[in-house]
């Protein structure tokens, strides 16, 4: 019996120093988890059941298990790099075969679909043309770096305030090449559908108080490129539209805080094409003419010029023309027990029925992890650790051979007995 004990003792010392030299090997593997052995004493019982050997027939390897603690978080010169903070895996796609991994080391292939450095691609959700994700199903995460379209500008958001103390002037004088029959002027960009940029002049003219009124009105007129929209000259200037202000220095509510605009293209743009000016905000107090704020809702196409991935796991293109708009996000899968996951080698693992179904989400929503971009996790090998474990089994090892070593000595004293 003690040779079988021997035995089975040099063996699980033997699997324990194979497991140590593993976490030692793989102390630099991004993503690594570390293993520990797990053993089992081993009792004989006799046929029928019948009690048991009150001395042990020695040793088994019960279990390589590998502990899924958070690994160290550093940066990385790899802009695709990414860590998971905290709960759940990289889903990956290997050909067909659903991976998991906590290596986010990634690149682009040839193609723009983000892989592993096996080749592996990466999964999550992809967004349309619009930037909207499609959180309905999961798939190659791949980047889209097709130009942004243009987007015509439908609104534009105007807050000025407009001088109470200037000059009345006469609306039927108006005239956009003569500043004197106008109070004051904006300009801004606007975007026909083809991405093409069009100055939009919006004119100002201070009416006074006209009866039967007994507020103060401005009439609002407009250029587009320079021609006069809604009349041409020499026919009489027609305003867009006419403000009303309170004592306050407020817009009347009752009147209409927008102002539309059309006016036709001939470049093969939609035309006629219509703008809603708005005016919300703006008022008539006693100070000089000035823009409080001005923007618009259209813009030209845009070539990508970068991308970044946020710690929600959305990936968020960058455009030459200033916009950024989401390409797809990174989804995460975790486990009950993620201990019971099968090791696939190339820092990926597969599901198990001891790991139990894989549950899908997104960074930083319910118990998943965030995910910080420019990093990577570090193994969680601790060198000092292994290394005296290491000295433990070697001793453990030396042990059992002197347990077979003794039995031996005995088994010959029994030999030399006959003779």
């Amino acid at each position: 019996m003690a040779f079988d004990q021997g035995l089975s003792g040099l063996n699980a010392a033997a699997t324990e120093l194979d497991v140590i030299g593993n976490n030692i090997a793989n102390a630099g593997t991004v993503g690594f988890k570390a293993s520990k052995m797990q053993f089992a004493d081993v009792y004989a019982r006799a046929l029928g059941g019948g009690g048991s050997s009150s001395v042990g027939i020695g040793v088994s390897s019960a279990k390589v298990w590998q502990h899924f603690s958070q690994g160290t978080i550093t940066s990385s010169n790899n802009p695709m790099s990414m860590a998971v903070s905290g709960n759940g895996f990289f889903r990956l796609s290997d050909n067909g075969t659903i991976g998991y991994t906590r290596d986010g080391q990634f690149h682009l292939d040839p193609k723009g679909a983000i892989v592993t450095s096996s080749g592996a691609n990466v999964q999550g959700y992809l967004a349309n043309e619009n930037g909207i994700l499609n959180t309905g199903v999961t798939t190659n995460l791949v980047i889209n770096s097709a130009n942004l379209p243009p987007k015509l500008t439908g609104t534009v958001k105007t807050v000025l305030n407009l001088d109470s103390g200037a000059a009345v002037l006469s609306p039927a004088a108006f005239d956009s090449t003569n500043p004197a029959t106008y109070t004051y002027s904006t300009s801004v960009a606007v975007y026909d559908s083809l991405g093409n940029d069009h100055s939009l002049q919006t004119y100002y003219v201070n009416k006074g108080i006209v009866p039967p009124a007994t507020e103060a009105q401005w009439d609002v007129f407009a250029t587009m490129d320079g021609t006069p929209v809604g009349f041409t000259p020499p026919a009489a200037p027609v305003p867009v539209g006419t403000f009303s202000f309170t004592s306050a220095g407020t817009l009347d509510p009752a009147s209409s805080v927008d102002i539309p605009v059309s006016f036709p293209f001939t470049n093969g743009a939609t035309s006629p094409q219509a703008i809603t000016v708005s005016y919300a905000g703006t008022t008539q107090f006693g100070t000089a003419s000035s823009v409080n704020s001005l923007s618009q809702d259209g813009f030209a196409s845009g070539q990508l010029t970068q991308f970044s991935t946020g710690p929600d796991g959305v990936i968020t293109g960058t455009y030459s023309n200033g916009q950024t708009q989401a390409l797809g996000q990174i989804v995460l899968n975790s486990f009950v027990n993620p201990g019971g996951l099968d090791p696939a080698g190339n820092n990926m693992w597969l599901a198990s029925s001891s790991s139990g179904e894989p549950i899908l989400g997104t960074p930083g929503i319910g118990d998943m992890g965030s995910v910080q971009a420019n990093s990577v996790e570090n193994s969680t090998t601790d060198l000092t650790a292994e290394l005296v474990k290491m000295i433990t089994a070697q001793q453990n090892y030396q042990a059992n051979a002197q347990t077979i070593k003794a039995a031996n000595q005995m088994s010959q004293t029994l030999v030399n007995l006959r003779n």
